[in-house]
């Protein structure tokens, strides 16, 4: 395979926090600042376990100051909004991250707009989604976040390119769309997602192509035209006895049918996913430093 195809996101989240651990350092010398980020991790659920510690490492990695709050998975949304409300007065902290999904008695949007939106790293309060998509400054969501820089430092050129996202949720999907839909990127941008009719006939005119469904190997070979570039948010787990697990980790595109149509190509895993908290990371940095809101 031409290795020069395969956009590498575990290269590239590396580089850019290598450049965000020399920003901390001149912050904290020329300002007396050490960029803060608070977790809130209500119950018991393994895998946000999982994500709550690997941010807090990459935090002790570059040299951010983090806290983490564990609270039962019985606690009450008051309480929750209580400790929000701490993080939220403490000028320590630049970001705050509520890890999803919460238990099921508890709100979570109401939860979300607590978060004063100034820290909102993760880019989902009401006030940065419309921020992002009026054009304003705003946290962007991490994810497509990090999937720009994948493309800007691969060297594609998004500028009148058609894009089509595949995928429309919150998350990823829509703030894609409203990301690539500005000057700076100034794609045209088609949306298509489960009630989309004939997917195909998009896909096949598109110059760039984000997959973020959930459904493994939807994207085949005979969908796309040559030379296109595509990248894979999928992460999906697909029975494999050859495995010690079981199972192996797929995207949501069939990466053997497309790789010699196309020109570049995330890899599954170590394509989008280490971008997800190197952004979060550089979301922090930069709100730390007063850049993100400072023409309010």
């Amino acid at each position: 395979m031409n290795d020069s195809k395969i956009i590498d996101g575990k290269l590239i989240s590396s580089q850019i926090k290598e450049e965000i651990k020399v920003d901390v350092e001149k912050l904290k010398h020329e300002k007396g600042i050490t960029p803060g980020l608070a977790f809130i991790l209500v119950g018991e659920d393994p895998a946000s376990k999982v994500y709550v510690n690997s941010k807090g490492k990459a935090c002790e990695q570059l040299g951010f100051y983090s806290i983490t709050k564990t609270l039962p998975e019985d606690t009450t949304e008051d309480i929750l909004l209580k400790q929000i409300d701490e993080f939220n007065e403490d000028k320590n902290i630049h970001g705050i991250l509520v890890q999803l999904p919460l238990p099921k008695h508890i709100n979570e949007l109401k939860i979300i707009e607590a978060i004063n939106f100034k820290k909102d790293v993760d880019g989902f309060h009401p006030q940065n989604v419309g921020r992002l998509v009026t054009g304003a400054k705003s946290f962007t969501p991490c994810t497509p976040y990090g999937i720009t820089e994948l493309l800007k430092r691969s060297n594609v050129d998004t500028t009148g390119k058609n894009v089509v996202v595949i995928g429309r949720s919150n998350i990823v999907g829509k703030p894609m769309a409203n990301l690539l839909l500005k000057k700076k990127f100034n794609s045209t941008v088609t949306v298509c997602h489960s009630a989309t009719k004939d997917i195909k006939s998009y896909t096949l005119n598109a110059d760039i192509i984000i997959v973020a469904m959930g459904k493994a190997n939807f994207l085949k070979g005979d969908m796309i035209q040559d030379s296109c570039v595509i990248i894979d948010v999928g992460m999906n787990r697909v029975e494999d006895n050859t495995k010690k697990t079981g199972y192996r980790l797929t995207g949501d595109v069939d990466y053997e049918d497309c790789y010699d149509k196309c020109s570049k190509i995330t890899p599954v895993p170590g394509g989008v996913g280490p971008m997800t908290i190197a952004m979060l990371m550089k979301n922090t940095l930069e709100s730390a430093q007063g850049n993100v809101f400072n023409d309010d």
